[in-house]
């Protein structure tokens, strides 16, 4: 039996009747593949992914959880995560990343977006969560190196360039670890939020940990799919800042600490998505992302740029580009 027929039959099985049309869905940067089951009165979404390569475990309680503090997330219908099934509440197709047309558009679902936010590390446990430490950057940054650095610009580090490397996560794994630590969901960005009846619903979010308060917003306003300039970026910034601060939550009581920690975290997650990019496009075959690599090597430049204490990291990659970034940015 394929896979859309053992779908199918589950399907029957839980709701009672067949679905008249079961049509791919889609599939995401993971394992995970999405069916449309559709009936005369009705359509749901299947999740569907082979449980020995997902765990659909964290999704359903995430999901609880959420939910019960009043976040708006897709209702679960029914589930079997020993089979790697869920079904869902079927959302429909409307992202907020075509909604970001514009600027003044844009800033709007942005604060709508940061309140959301605001609302899910005042109301979210984190202390059963996994924790984002030091190890756990260094382990994602790494990523970059394997699949980026040397799968795909095709270097290989070792000597002085591996060391430089490793001192430079160590330092950025360091300073991140200092910062104030609340839920985190991990990849709070523009696919990642859809919109349904003008209300901004969270997926994606079974690898929420306990990290850095700043990581999600990094995520949102330094997209690796949409760029702002630094003053539309910096002016949301403050806005978080503003409102987190008066929700109580323990972020820096100077917005210029908040910021270069917002910076520090950032660069920490574009060295991952540099090679989480390459990985989708040399293991998985998932090309259309290394349209988005110029984008978050553009954020990791700025940042190393801005920091002497990055001036290490920013010459090795200097070098490993050939003296520039064959994308058009320069170090």
């Amino acid at each position: 039996m394929n896979v859309s027929d053992s779908v199918s039959t589950w399907l029957a099985t839980t709701t009672g009747t067949p679905p008249v049309s079961l049509s791919s869905g889609g599939s995401d940067a993971s394992v995970r593949h999405y069916w449309r089951a559709v009936w005369p009165e009705r359509s749901l979404i299947v999740m569907q992914a082979d449980p020995a390569l997902f765990d659909a475990r964290p999704f359903l309680a995430r999901q609880a959880e959420l939910a019960a503090a009043g976040i708006r997330v897709p209702t679960v219908l029914a589930q079997d995560a020993d089979a790697g099934l869920v079904l869902l509440e079927d959302l429909g197709e409307s992202l907020l990343a075509p909604q970001l047309s514009d600027e003044s558009r844009a800033r709007d679902w942005y604060l709508r977006a940061i309140d959301v936010l605001v609302a899910m590390q005042v109301c979210m446990a984190s202390e059963s969560l996994p924790v984002f430490d030091t190890a756990f950057m260094q382990r994602e940054m790494e990523i970059g190196r394997e699949w980026y650095l040397e799968r795909h610009l095709g270097a290989t580090l070792d000597g002085e360039a591996l060391a430089s490397w490793q001192r430079s996560c160590a330092l950025i794994s360091a300073f991140n670890a200092s910062q104030s630590t609340g839920f985190m969901h991990r990849d709070y960005h523009s696919r990642n939020l859809m919109i349904k009846d003008d209300e901004l619903v969270v997926i994606d979010f079974q690898d929420a940990v306990r990290g850095p308060l700043g990581y999600d917003l990094v995520s949102l306003l330094r997209d690796a799919y949409v760029d702002w300039e630094e003053a539309f970026v910096l002016d949301l910034a403050i806005r978080y800042w503003e409102k987190a601060r008066a929700a109580g939550l323990p972020v820096q009581a100077d917005f210029g600490d908040f910021y270069k920690a917002f910076e520090w975290l950032g660069l920490q997650r574009h060295l991952k998505v540099l090679g989480l990019f390459a990985r989708l496009h040399h293991r998985d075959g998932k090309s259309r992302y290394l349209a988005d690599i110029p984008r978050v090597l553009n954020y990791v430049n700025k940042v190393c740029e801005r920091y002497v204490e990055l001036g290490s990291l920013k010459r090795l990659l200097l070098k490993l580009h050939g003296d520039s970034i064959d994308v058009g940015f320069t170090f």
